[in-house]
């Protein structure tokens, strides 16, 4: 029997990632164009500073008015795939967390996803093909004190995936989460230090932090036409930590 051996391939595909700018986005736009995607991306910043994006979108999605504008982009573009990986976080005692980060985080994480598979939404099903992947985390998976409000929005995150997958499954439309556990990035390194990263590694059965480009693979395959099957799924990439 011959090997069937897995292809990226995304000529002709188009993609819109959100957060792609730095860590593990970046990392998936990049995957996404050396796998031949033409790749729009979102950033809070004035520009990609040359990164792989063909289009970038600046954009905050603290604002309704900027969630909305950014969707227009969506629609406009149509994207044969959609990565939400844009995310923010504020940890905080659960009885110290003040409303109004609780819902920032909420509108950041959940609300402009929502909006955007909304936007993607009529493309695909046009085409009866798409892909959407939304970047959750380990704490959508377990959680932990302080994590409150992460965790209400990658739970949700998860649930609305899960739905979404359900009703468009029909429609060529593939939808899951992943959800990366301790990753080697700029934000890591500078929140943790080497103490708190080497406290950390202690706890994952691998030994090691994910690197950006591992999450950015399976990204990758999972909204090329090689995933044919694999769908209203939440899908850790934390080398074991949350499964001892």
């Amino acid at each position: 029997m011959t090997e069937r051996r897995v292809s990226t391939n995304l000529e002709g595909k188009t993609a819109f990632v959100t957060g792609a700018t730095r860590g593990i986005g970046r990392a998936i736009a990049v995957a996404l164009h050396e796998a031949g995607a033409c790749v729009v991306g979102t950033g809070t910043g004035a520009s990609d500073d040359g990164g792989p994006l063909q289009e970038y979108v600046r954009a905050d999605f603290e604002s309704l008015a900027g969630i909305r504008a950014c969707a227009d982009v969506v629609r406009r573009i149509a994207p044969d795939i959609l990565v939400n990986n844009a995310g923010i976080n504020k940890i905080a005692p659960f009885a110290e967390i003040a409303l109004e980060d609780f819902l920032r985080i909420q509108q950041v994480n959940v609300t402009a996803p929502f909006v955007f598979c909304q936007a993607a939404i009529p493309g695909m099903r046009g085409r009866a093909w798409g892909r959407i992947v939304s970047v959750s985390s380990v704490w959508g998976k377990i959680s932990k004190a302080q994590r409150a409000s992460y965790s209400a929005s990658k739970f949700a995150l998860d649930g609305m995936m899960l739905a979404l997958a359900t009703e468009h499954a029909a429609d060529g439309i593939l939808a899951n989460c992943v959800a990366p556990g301790f990753t080697d990035t700029e934000l890591t390194r500078k929140v943790l230090g080497d103490a708190g990263i080497a406290k950390i590694i202690e706890a994952v059965p691998i030994g090691r932090l994910a690197s950006v480009e591992e999450i950015a693979r399976f990204v990758v395959w999972l909204v090329s036409p090689d995933n044919t099957y694999l769908t209203g799924q939440n899908i850790a990439i934390d080398g074991g930590f949350s499964r001892v």
